[in-house]
């Protein structure tokens, strides 16, 4: 008897059956665009060994035009054809299933040849697209009719049509983006006619054994999005013109509602997904934040839908699946929706992978193997740098022996866990004591090593982690200035005004945490809707609330303070940092920039402006609390050093520069392999 009972029931589709009710979901890799097609097959052809039911690629331009980006990978040819059919048939050896995404990006496309419904330029691209005529139109449904049947002629197991998140078919959809009035604009019924003539065309170019999963926009959080009961009636047809599976999109790119970060609470949308559940007969995916088994389970358990998408999951552990079906759901590697190394990467333009696992795409180049000769291996330093070069070190055959004077494992993990939206870090931290266990790893806590305790082993690693930088303000060493640690610590009180000294990633953290009391919206779904203004859009159109976000009142009154003259939080996550930086204006955090710290006393923290030094001001403030960066701690390294032993040195002991868990995670993991 499995502990999944839905999750993991198999799905009948009429001509083909899934073999469980988990879809690895789309994402842009990069991988395609490397053109090494040996990499890409390995990529997907892992998770299949993983036993997922069947997956994804990321999003494949069905013309040039309509690509994400100029050198996106698209299927127009036979040459196209061929480079697939590398990916297809090692899925099918691997035993799993595979659909093609045909991503028309529309106006999103970022390119001056881009196209779309009506010249509304987006904004998060600079181009403003061109107008459709008629032939236009006729020419956009032929590439994507092609591009099914070359996906069909590749060996793919089906395709997914997508139609949500403000790609091209959204944009005709909704009167935000389709200002027409010919048969394609206006009216509902014109407005959806692109959609549904796609999915009928497409049907008929592929027969009738072939998966056509359609990607639908169940709730657009934009301005004049669709309403429920439009959604439904788009559903339907959907299901008419001959989809074979509807998938859940939440959300357009540029909407200003954080859907799949890691302050989103887990599910935050099934409950979308859920009213449209008996609408239709052909089975209905739900998505985003759907991060373990349990989750899944419940979700389908609950009629929220047939079936869940995990796409990052997929990501942090291939084998997520087969390790559900083996009981051993504690030893999957968590998504913890960082973003870092998968959207922060994508919208940057470089190879996605994936903080917690940094094999990800990377498979045929970071390969764990193992060791041709055993050594005793000591790590210093418990937190995540250490910790996966530990686990990677013992799954390849050493004897590791992992010290930390701290009383528990994790290291800064366990300050960031501290963090309201940051919950996820918690799970992160049993996965790694479990895996301590699991590969039987000697762990020895509330130790101080010294250079003479490392005698004896072959290898020494340090991972040390990093010391709070010193600012040397006058007047820092009084009563009201704290170190960030003691504050996430919960060792030091903190006053009702608050100067923050710092504003990178840990100093928007902790005015986070200060800013916040009681339960972390996080895991109150409803108070986390009022804070960003999310409704039902069979109530409200889009489901955007009429009067906006509501968040609650703030617990402090928050100065964050920076040195440079510049945004606020410039330099954190590409596709996160904007929410970090909302979140905290609803709290009516004041940011200053370009100041000189003059002195603190007991009425606060003294400031200037520029290098002239000019308009010097008192910020007021009970507490100050120093974020002002981190150094390498590395000493035990220097003391080896001088004793003529060489020491890998790793992770913020290496580089402080800022909490870089994701190089530190791929540092230590990549040494481990060569070792």
């Amino acid at each position: 008897m499995t502990n999944y009972p839905h999750l993991l029931a198999p799905l009948d589709l009429g001509f083909t059956t899934l073999k469980n009710r988990v879809l690895m979901g789309s994402m842009h890799t990069g991988l395609e665009e490397t053109r090494d097609w040996n990499r890409v097959a390995e990529f997907y052809a892992e998770r299949a060994r993983g036993d997922v039911a069947l997956m994804v690629t990321g999003g494949i331009g069905p013309n040039l035009e309509g690509s994400v980006l100029p050198g996106a990978a698209m299927m127009t040819t036979e040459e196209d054809v061929k480079n697939h059919s590398v990916v297809t048939q090692r899925v099918h050896e691997a035993g799993g299933k595979i659909a093609m995404q045909i991503l028309h990006a529309g106006r999103y496309a970022y390119g001056p040849k881009c196209v779309a419904p009506s010249p509304v330029k987006s904004p998060i691209s600079p181009f403003p697209p061109t107008e459709l005529d008629e032939e236009g139109i006729e020419k956009q449904i032929g590439d994507i009719v092609n591009a099914a049947r070359l996906a069909r002629k590749a060996g793919y197991d089906g395709v997914e049509i997508m139609g949500s998140e403000g790609y091209f078919l959204n944009q005709f959809i909704v009167t935000h983006t389709n200002k027409r009035t010919d048969r394609w604009g206006g009216s509902y019924e014109n407005r959806i006619r692109l959609p549904i003539e796609v999915v009928r065309r497409v049907r008929e170019a592929v027969g009738t054994d072939f998966i056509i999963i359609y990607r639908l926009s169940m709730i657009d959080l934009v301005p004049n999005g669709s309403t429920f009961d439009e959604v439904v009636q788009l559903a339907k047809e959907i299901e008419k013109a001959g989809a074979t599976i509807i998938n859940t999109g939440i959300g357009w790119h540029e909407a200003r509602v954080p859907t799949i970060a890691t302050s989103v609470p887990r599910r935050a949308f099934a409950w979308v997904t859920q009213k449209l559940m008996g609408h239709v007969s052909i089975p209905v995916i739900t998505s985003n934040r759907i991060n373990t088994p349990e989750v899944g389970e419940a979700v389908i358990a609950e009629g929220c839908a047939d079936m869940v998408s995990m796409a990052r999951p997929m990501l942090a552990d291939p084998h997520f699946v087969k390790k559900a079906i083996a009981g051993k759901s504690a030893q999957i590697a968590p998504c913890i929706a960082c973003n870092q190394a998968c959207l922060d990467h994508t919208f940057s333009g470089k190879l996605t992978s994936c903080l917690v696992n940094p094999r990800a795409c990377h498979e045929t180049e970071l390969l764990i193997e193992p060791a041709a000769t055993t050594k005793s291996i000591a790590i210093v330093g418990a937190g995540p740098a250490g910790l996966s070069t530990a686990m990677t070190c013992a799954e390849r055959g050493h004897r590791v022996t992992v010290f930390d004077k701290a009383a528990e494992i994790g290291g800064q993990l366990n300050m960031a866990k501290q963090i309201p939206g940051k919950e996820e870090f918690w799970g992160f931290v049993d996965w790694y004591r479990t895996m301590i266990e699991v590969h039987d790893i000697d762990l020895r806590l509330n130790t101080d090593v010294t250079a003479d305790d490392l005698d004896g082993f072959d290898e020494v690693i340090i991972a040390t982690g990093v010391i709070p930088r010193d600012p040397e303000i006058p007047g820092q060493d009084g009563d009201n200035v704290v170190d960030y640690i003691d504050v996430l610590r919960g060792k030091v009180p903190v006053g009702k005004r608050v100067a923050v000294i710092g504003a990178g990633g840990i100093g928007f953290d902790v005015s986070e945490y200060l800013v916040h009391q009681g339960e972390s919206p996080t895991e109150n779904l409803p108070e986390w809707m009022a804070e960003w203004g999310v409704a039902d859009p069979a109530q409200h159109r889009g489901g955007l609330a009429p009067d906006g976000p509501k968040p609650e009142a703030p617990a402090r009154q928050v100065t964050l303070l920076q040195r440079k003259a510049e945004k606020h939080g410039k330099r954190l996550g590409k596709t996160t940092g904007w929410i970090h930086r909302a979140s905290l204006k609803m709290k009516d955090v004041n940011f200053v920039g370009g100041v000189n710290y003059e002195r603190i006393d007991a009425a606060g923290l003294h400031v200037s402006f520029g290098e002239a030094r000019e308009n010097p001001t008192l910020i007021e403030a009970d507490t100050i609390v120093l974020c002002a960066g981190q150094l390498p701690l590395r000493s035990l390294a220097d003391d080896l050093e001088a004793r003529g032993i060489t020491p890998h040195v790793i992770g913020g002991a290496d580089v402080a520069a800022e909490l870089d868990a994701k190089r530190a995670i791929d540092q230590g993991t990549r040494l481990a392999a060569v070792i």
